[in-house]
Formats: C-alpha cells, structure tokens, sequence
C-alpha cells in the first residue's frame, strides 16, 4: 500500500444543489440555489498542472476525476449527513467471497461498453488490474498488488505476455479473485482505480493516460498539460447501469495550473464563466476570511462534515523519542486550539479536534481520548512526563519536517510555539512535496525528529487509516509510516483484522488497534480537518458525504 497523503483531490454531476454551509458545517444539510438540469459547460479550476488518467498510475477516489472516465467493479454511495455505503458498479453485486474472504467472484453487468462501443469484458478488468505491475505504471494505489502477487513476483504483462494466476476469467463477465491471505476489505478495493477496465492489449504506450478508453460517462477529449483537459460525452454510456453518476453537464472543462488565490478571487466575483465554475483547492485560511466578508461568495461555500486526520508523527527510533514516556508528553504539549486557527481561521472551519486515529464515518470507530486535557494542552502535564523520563530540562535539537504549501508552515509554527510552552524546542523544515516524499517517506531513517502532515483514507474503511500509518511494512520505501512504528504484534492484529468478513465486527477490531497503538504514542492525534469549497452561482449539487471530505463529482451539474 505505497501511496502520498491525500492534500488535494482531482475531479462532476443533477437535481437541487445540497450544500453544507461554512457557518453550519455539522448543522442538517440544507437545500438551495434551485433545481439543476442537465446540459451545459461546467468549469472546475485545478492548481494542479496535471491531471492522470491512467487508472494504473492513479489514486484518484471513485467521486473525483478519473470517477467520470473510468468505472471500476465497484463503487460508493455518497450524501449528506450519511456514511458512505458500497454499491455495484460494474459488476452486478459487491462481490461474493468463499473461502472465509481468501477468494472473491464478480459478475459484470450486461450492456457496459467503451466509448467505441465494443463490449466490456472480465478479461479486460484482468489486463488493467495486470498493467498495474509493469514498471512503467506505477504511481496508482496498490492495495491489491502484494494481495495477488506476494512479494510482488509478477511484473506485469508486456514482457512475455504472462498473465496474473491469481486472476481467472472463466467467460467474458466472470472475474475470480485468488487472494495470498483472506481479506474482508476486497469488494472496497474493487472500487480503486486498477480495478477499471483497459481493453486488453492496448495500453502500452506510456502516455495511454493523455488518451484512454472510457468506460464512464465522459471521454477525455483533450489532455495539455498546465492548461487544460476536456470531457464530452460518452455516446455508449448507459445510464441504466450506473446508479452513481448523474452526467448531467454536456462538457466538463478542468482548468489546470490555476493560481489559488486568483481561483477565490474569480469566484467571489461570480461573472461570466465563473458563474458555472467550482474550485478544487480547497479554500486556505486567508481566502476563508475574504469570503465570510463577502455575503454573495459566503453563500456559495461548501464544507465538509469532516475530513483527514491532521497529525504530528514523533520518529519513535530517533533519540529521546525511542522513549513512550516522552512520546506520551507530546499529546499534552499541542496547542489543538492554535492548530484549528492556523488551520482555517477558527475552529468551526478547521474541524473538530481529534483524539483517535480513526477519523469520523467509518463503520467501527469509537470515540475515545487516552490523553485528556483542554484543547489549548496542558504543558505543566507535559513537562511532568518529561522529567519522570529524566529530561527535566525538556528536550532542544528537535527537527520538524513539513511542507511548504497549504498553510502548513503556518500550522507547524502553531506547533513550534506550543511545544516550547513545556520546554521542547524544536526547527521546522519546510519541503517541497518531491523533497518532502524523498526525504521523510523514502528513506528508512531520516534526519527528522517529527513530522506534521494528514491522512484521508482511500476507502471508507478503518483499515485505510490504520494500515498505510502503522504497519512496519510502511517503513521507507515511498510508504507513510512517518513515525517509523514497528511492533510486530501490531502487525499481527492489522493482518487479523483485515482477514474479518463481517464489517462490525472487523471494525471492533480496528477500534481495539486504534487505542493500542494511540497507547504507545507514535503519533499526536490534532484535528479532523474540515475542507472548504467556493463555487461559482450557477454551479449545483455539490454534494459532501461523511466521507470523504470532497464533493462527489459525479453529481455535479448546472442551475439552468
């Protein structure tokens, strides 16, 4: 499971705008801007000045961008004030499993097609799932890849054309998964993007992304890089067979390589095209305050109930912090309180503060708090922690590692200024993203005492919480354990938890996981961050479940 932290999403589309306002975020979603019709030219403005669709170089959700070209086996539910709930995609159910979760069978819908037309086939969810492990397309998530391929043996289909065992494909709808080990969380890994069909044989060629066969409602027209990407309409797209997409713009404009500060001011002007426009970043602190003093664009904003998990990661097999003892004084040592401001302005945008590492809206969390103390920390606790670990003088010398976008050196410096209130003085270092993956996620052990970043799971499952942060096999090597945790047990209850079919009581398990290794302090919990969203006023439905803190694209469309 090799993948970045999710900071950004990447992307449409059908009845009344829902919306959770900025000033209400946990209030009963409301209903406003009037009703929405299909047709018409939607614009969605990017900072990004790339976009991937290539399902096998893609972490892209089910409800953002790659959702609308490619469908996948299986797909998610979303709306207001709900968890989020699986559903059939292509295929005609959420997978069977036999063998107590070890091997899982898929049927696919009658009538899907490519956008020329030709019928989909199981073979051809084969051959994409079989791209996956060909060196030349990586970059997508990897859930399934060790799951069929233990050790990662198989390496792809273009060398020898050798196809994946653990896959067959009796006739032209049936898939059969072979899985290494039993894995209740399958039918959920269905719905990432290896699991959307390539035809098979195609897609060799390294730029298959700037030119995909769509299976969605949308065809990728034109791909510039740092300029735009154009979606029209898939002419063999059946509605009738998709419960998830609404489709209801007749061309989805992205606009990439857009500056953010020029995307707010764009759309709190709200004229011409911008009218029908939505920003994908989401909005930063200073640009929240422009639009609480603007009526019109306050209106227009959409937040999110909840979101990632924002934390700090303490590097426990680094110096004084191989210690739990002086792990433990950090939870007391945050500022919550100063982190929600730096965050958004204030707490109500921010998002809650968070005492567990499983964020809000999954099945199986349990609200909990190991460390109780007022939001603004309790630093004499701290201090006393420290000095029964024989560091009554605190601890100085410390590096933080951070980014050097989306406030966080704004966020880290609330931080900085906290832990120095119990006597912890520490340097922040601010990173690129390239140098920040390169030098905290790549390396097994790395000049760094402590890192500050957040988490959004892949999938509605405490498993996606759990895994990619904790497990030691996250250590080094592009996987997101920061905090370089290693305790085998730990290891051995992921693995047990992930082999549990029925989901209450799987998530039990990954509750019971969540304290254990909270108990040990690898991380400080800081706040489940809230995501807000600006809009142009003819731009509606924009739609934000329990999870995840993004609009569903899928159901976005034009007040007309």
């Amino acid at each position: 499971m090799k993948r970045k932290p999710l900071l950004k999403a990447v992307a449409g589309a059908v009845a009344v705008t829902t919306v959770l306002t900025a000033c209400g975020a946990n209030d009963k979603p409301a209903q406003a801007g009037g009703e929405v019709k299909p047709g018409g030219t939607v614009r969605l403005l990017n900072d990004s000045a790339t976009q991937q669709y290539d399902p096998a170089k893609s972490g892209s959700l089910v409800v953002t961008a790659l959702g609308l070209v490619h469908r996948r086996l299986t797909s998610w539910k979303v709306a207001p004030g709900q968890d989020t709930t699986i559903i059939p995609d292509l295929a005609t159910d959420t997978g069977r499993p036999t063998e107590g979760g070890k091997t899982w069978t898929f049927t696919l819908k009658d009538n899907v097609k490519y956008n020329d037309g030709s019928p989909i086939k199981a073979q051809d969810i084969k051959w994409g799932l079989e791209r996956t492990y060909a060196a030349a397309f990586s970059g997508g998530l990897t859930y399934h890849k060790d799951l069929l391929s233990p050790g990662l043996a198989y390496k792809g289909p273009f060398e020898g054309g050798k196809e994946l065992d653990s896959i067959e494909t009796p006739d032209d709808k049936t898939i059969v998964f072979h899985l290494a080990r039993p894995y209740g969380d399958w039918n959920w890994i269905a719905s990432t993007p290896a699991f959307s069909p390539v035809p098979k044989g195609k897609g060799e060629e390294a730029d298959y992304g700037n030119h995909p066969v769509a299976s969605g409602p949308y065809v990728l027209e034109k791909y510039e890089r740092g300029k735009e990407a154009r979606l029209v309409r898939n002419p063999h797209w059946d509605r009738a067979t998709d419960d998830t997409r609404k489709a209801n713009p007749d061309t989805i404009v992205f606009q990439l390589g857009q500056d953010t500060s020029v995307i707010s001011k764009r759309l709190i002007d709200d004229s011409g095209d911008d009218q029908s426009a939505f920003s994908i970043p989401f909005a930063s602190p200073a640009q929240l305050a422009q639009i609480q003093a603007n009526p019109s664009a306050k209106s227009r904003i959409v937040t999110s109930e909840s979101g990632a998990l924002a934390y700090l990661t303490l590097n426990t097999q680094r110096g004084k912090l191989v210690d739990p003892k002086v792990r433990q004084a950090f939870q007391y040592a945050v500022d919550k309180a100063a982190y929600q401001v730096a965050s958004a302005g204030n707490a109500q945008l921010a998002g809650d503060v968070a005492t567990t590492l499983i964020t809000p809206g999954l099945q199986g969390r349990e609200q909990f708090d190991l460390y109780p103390a007022p939001a603004s920390g309790d630093p004499e606790k701290a201090k006393k922690l420290l000095a029964e670990a024989g560091l009554p003088n605190g601890l100085d010398g410390l590096v933080l590692a951070t980014r050097n976008e989306n406030s966080y050196p704004e966020k880290a410096a609330a931080i900085q200024a906290a832990l120095a209130r119990a006597n912890i003085k520490i340097t922040i270092k601010a990173l690129d993203e390239d140098t920040y993956t390169s030098e905290v996620d790549t390396k097994g052990i790395s000049d760094y005492d402590l890192t500050l970043t957040s988490w959004q799971p892949d999938i509605p499952s405490a498993n996606a919480n759990i895994q990619p942060l904790f497990q030691s096999t996250e250590i080094g090597n592009g996987g997101v354990n920061e905090s370089r945790y290693n305790n085998p047990e730990v290891d051995r209850l992921i693995t047990e938890a992930q082999a549990t079919l029925d989901p209450a009581e799987a998530g039990k398990k990954w509750a019971a996981l969540d304290k254990k290794i909270l108990g040990d302090s690898p991380v400080v919990p800081l706040i489940y961050t809230r995501n807000s969203f600006l809009h142009g006023s003819k731009f509606g439905n924009v739609v934000i479940g329990r999870f995840p803190a993004y609009p569903d694209y899928r159901q976005f469309g034009l007040i007309q």
